[in-house]
């Protein structure tokens, strides 16, 4: 079943009230729901005239049973056949950073915990460079800081189509930097990011306790800013509390403005819910988008993850979802969302420079053991596993090993600083994944 559809179907229904058959097939049986564009239902007709008619008698009924479905302002546009290929044209043209597709200001549901992040990112996109700058928005994985990252550069782009726009990512960035010292394109990495009009960086914590890293994005950052051109930045927590992040990077992070987003209340995650099952056309009844709200609180992406699950749940079965189908699909969420001692292992070693079977395996070289060590910590704190099931994860070792491993890890962390926040990046990127 096609979720657009539904949609439609439903905006007919009502239409239905106070039009006859006869009028519902003369200007509505070859009109087709395309696709939803934003808080836009994009239709498809055969002719200019249709397009009028529908627009102008109709419009106002259309918009108003859009706007009930979505819980928010909603707009529909009609189009014949020649006027959709040409848009489709300018939108392949336009689409210079596949990242930013979907992310738009009017997709982000706005509530307490998130209105003043949101009125900040509004008021860089419209005035770059001019105010709030750097933009520093934190807040726990989940919760839209990279919807409104990526908005800021789909509005910018769209209203000022040739400025230059770059997104990355903490991590990437240093890849990318490594990989150019390698292959001697150090110059052209530099006049990549640093001769920009707008910089978006996301998880900017994954820079943190990497020396040449950090200098070459203090260097970054100060070009960008010093031309006066618009600097975004996203991470997990505010500046002050990345123990080991530059000082000097620190000081120019807090030097702009500091947004930051708190997990949304129950209002708020409703919306949420009641929004992202209408752009995917799944209707869920009031009951069925409480229950969802209610037993997933904190994290914006398990709820987009349970309402395609239902989606998906829905038009496998062609079948009306049920109470039973949605307490199904939210166990299934929250069990999926819950850490793996494979994702632990993948992180730590990562956040070391280490293959996984390092980890698991026998090296002993002491990089490698304390990285080890601080998995067992982490699955100790982070699963329900026993001390015999974590030691299954790393060529069996034993009981006494594990435990040894563990204790090391919480003395270090209650006396060396450094390893606390070693925990905490790699706690961090763990949930981000």
């Amino acid at each position: 079943m096609n979720s657009l559809n539904d949609i439609w179907s439903e905006v007919l229904r009502v239409l239905s009230r106070t039009l006859t058959p006869t009028a519902i097939t003369t200007w509505f049986s070859d009109c087709e729901p395309v696709e939803i564009d934003g808080s836009c239902l994009i239709l498809k007709t055969t002719s200019v005239f249709k397009r009028d008619i529908i627009t102008s008698r109709f419009g106002e009924t259309i918009r108003a049973v859009l706007s009930d479905i979505f819980s928010s302002d909603f707009n529909f546009q009609v189009l014949t056949e020649e006027e959709l290929s040409r848009r489709r044209s300018q939108e392949e043209k336009n689409s210079i950073l596949p990242e930013m597709a979907g992310y738009t200001f009017d997709r982000f549901i706005v509530g307490s915990s998130n209105k003043f992040a949101h009125a900040a990112a509004v008021a860089v996109a419209e005035h770059p460079g001019e105010t709030y700058n750097p933009l520093f928005i934190y807040g726990n994985s989940g919760l839209g800081k990279t919807h409104l990252l990526l908005s800021i550069g789909q509005y910018i782009h769209e209203h000022s189509p040739e400025k230059k726009i770059e997104y990355i990512k903490g991590d990437e960035f240093t890849n990318q930097m490594v990989k150019s010292i390698k292959e001697g394109t150090a110059e052209e990495f530099r006049t990549r990011y640093r001769n920009v009009d707008l910089f978006l960086v996301d998880d900017i914590q994954f820079i943190a306790g990497k020396e040449r890293t950090q200098n070459e994005f203090f260097h970054t950052f100060n070009n960008i800013y010093e031309a006066g051109h618009q600097i975004v930045i996203t991470s997990d927590r505010p500046p002050m509390e990345m123990a080991l992040l530059d000082d000097r990077l620190r000081t120019r992070f807090e030097g702009g403005l500091m947004a930051d987003i708190q997990p949304p209340d129950l209002e708020t995650r409703m919306a949420i819910i009641r929004n992202k099952a209408a752009q995917l056309g799944l209707m869920l009844s009031d009951e069925a988008i409480e229950m969802i709200a209610e037993k997933i609180t904190s994290n914006i992406r398990q709820l987009e993850g349970a309402i395609k699950a239902l989606t998906a749940f829905k038009e496998i079965l062609d079948r009306v979802i049920t109470l039973d189908d949605v307490n199904t699909v939210i166990n299934k969420i929250v069990v999926d969302y819950n850490v793996q001692p494979d994702r632990i292992i993948r992180e730590t070693a990562r956040f070391f420079g280490l293959k996984e079977e390092d980890l698991r395996g026998q090296n002993r070289s002491k990089n490698t053991a304390l990285a080890r060590q601080i998995a067992m910590y982490l699955m100790r704190t982070l699963t329900n596993l026993t001390l015999n099931e974590i030691g299954s994860e790393f060529e069996d070792r034993n009981h006494a090993t594990v435990l040894s491993s563990i204790r090391k890890i919480e003395d270090l962390i209650k006396t060396d600083p450094k390893m606390a926040s070693v925990i905490r990046d790699i706690t961090s990127n763990i949930n981000s994944n």
